[in-house]
């Protein structure tokens, strides 16, 4: 069996996989990268790149058909097999030679296989070939597996081999009719593409569109989908499934109606990887997420094992996990060199910004962008909050950007500390707005210093000001 001795191992070499070996190597120190599947991970392949690439032909139209001049010059429909093929050149045709070829210039070894923790600080990577390797980290295990889409326990719904957020993001053609169970950003956004791909599109929303987003962001989506054709049955709750002989897919509600579809699509959450990464083998229960300290240490794994991106569970998403990774590296360098790790509140080894400070952007129709706690989430931890309303489409820049701009905006304040701790904006084309907001929250940034933090005129990001005129002085 060959052995190999890093300083660091991380076994997943999807971007938070990549950034933590990346930072790692920055810091002096030696990293190996552990992958089954293709270097790049879920974002690269089957998540972030290819559907935002699904979604955008249809958004650049939409924004054309909304002014005057513009209108008059679009004509025909959108061309799907152009948008997938844009879309394949972003998944790199799901090769990732770009990918294993910046881990070499940037000094990263790759061991292709299964990774598995055998003791502390050793992991064994089993080929494809079945050939065995053996990787001993001096400083530091990483785990950085990532997350994948949960099959909820719903009768006959396997067997009828169902479409997960991987499937849709890389389908080699359109369905004429697509059913999608679960309502929350993966559903959306799907329903968003394969509608506007010409697909028949019925969402069958159980909990709500964007139940988690503030309530007129899912208002909003929701009747803009009903708009576009897409059929959005809320409290609708499926409850059995096949695909018969011709291929077709029934899909039973609780309230006895019948869904028919070519595929059916399901987006009702994640489990973590982590089954078999052998957790086992160190006293951890396998197939759960793993509960980690604010330096992303691994509760209970002996101080040498970390966690970072999904598997964690703080948050999912690519930005927080890349956040996550360039804090993980950091501190292991650190703990590496004897330095004295600071992870406190405020320290810059500590994972905080995880907690109330996470941007988000929903690429549906329209778009929808949040950074924090929405109202209902910082009235349930006991906030003093007030809750100040927009209409995004009376700002001036709005008018502009397009006719009939219909949107909203909405920040939530703590009474207590004068400070934003929630920001929402749901219209077209919000999502480059967000960042500012981010800064103000993690910043916790005075209401009284964002007045002198003028807009520009007349753009949509007006709105600070008019938010900061309906709050009052």
């Amino acid at each position: 069996m060959t052995a190999f001795e890093y300083d660091v191992v991380v076994i997943g070499a999807g971007p938070v996989g990549e950034n933590v070996a990346d930072r790692v190597v920055q810091g002096g120190l030696t990293a190996a990268i552990v992958e089954r599947e293709l270097v790049g991970g879920e974002c690269s392949y089957w998540a972030c790149m290819p559907t935002k690439a699904l979604l955008r032909s249809a958004s650049a139209l939409r924004a054309a058909r909304q002014l005057p001049g513009a209108r008059e010059a679009v004509t025909g429909r959108l061309d799907a097999a152009a948008v997938l093929g844009r879309r394949d050149s972003f998944a790199s045709q799901w090769r990732d030679d770009g990918q294993v070829s910046w881990l070499e210039s940037a000094g990263i070894a790759l061991h292709r296989g299964q990774g598995r923790i055998r003791s502390a600080r050793v992991v064994q990577v089993t080929g494809v070939d079945g050939v065995t390797v053996t990787l001993t980290a001096r400083h530091a295990v990483v785990v950085a597996t990532g997350s994948s889409a949960l099959l909820p326990d719903i009768p006959g719904l396997r067997e009828a081999a169902p479409w997960s957020s991987r499937e849709a993001a890389s389908a080699a053609s359109v369905p004429r009719r697509l059913a999608i169970i679960g309502g929350g950003v993966v559903a959306a956004e799907m329903a968003t593409a394969f509608g506007a791909l010409g697909s028949s599109v019925t969402v069958l929303a159980r909990d709500g569109v964007l139940p988690s987003a503030e309530p007129f962001a899912g208002e909003l989506v929701t009747e803009s989908l009903r708009e576009a054709g897409v059929s959005v049955r809320l409290g609708a709750n499926a409850v059995s499934v096949r695909r018969d002989d011709s291929g077709t897919v029934h899909v039973d509600t609780a309230d006895g109606e019948q869904v028919e579809a070519d595929e059916v699509l399901v987006a009702v959450g994640r489990i973590p990887n982590t089954q078999d990464v052998g957790l086992e083998n160190v006293g951890l229960a396998p197939g759960v997420w793993l509960a980690v300290d604010d330096t992303l240490r691994v509760v209970g794994g002996g101080g040498w094992l970390y966690a970072a991106g999904d598997v964690n569970r703080r948050v999912l998403l690519t930005h927080q996990g890349k956040y996550q990774a360039r804090a993980a590296g950091d501190v292991i360098v650190a703990r590496a060199r004897g330095e004295k790790v600071d992870d406190s509140q405020w320290g810059r080894h500590a994972v905080t910004a995880d907690e109330r400070a996470v941007p988000q952007v929903i690429f549906t129709d329209p778009e929808v962008a949040s950074v924090g706690l929405t109202a209902a989430a910082a009235a349930a931890a006991g906030l003093r909050i007030r809750v100040v309303d927009y209409d995004l489409g009376s700002v001036a820049g709005s008018s502009l950007h397009a006719d009939g701009y219909k949107g909203h905006a909405r920040m939530v304040v703590d009474e207590d500390r004068k400070v934003i701790i929630g920001f929402t904006l749901a219209g077209p084309d919000v999502a480059e707005l967000i960042h500012a907001a981010t800064i103000a929250v993690v910043g916790e940034v005075p209401l009284d210093r964002l007045w002198h933090a003028v807009p520009a005129y007349p753009t949509v990001s007006e709105v600070w000001l008019r938010l900061l005129e309906t709050y009052g002085r």
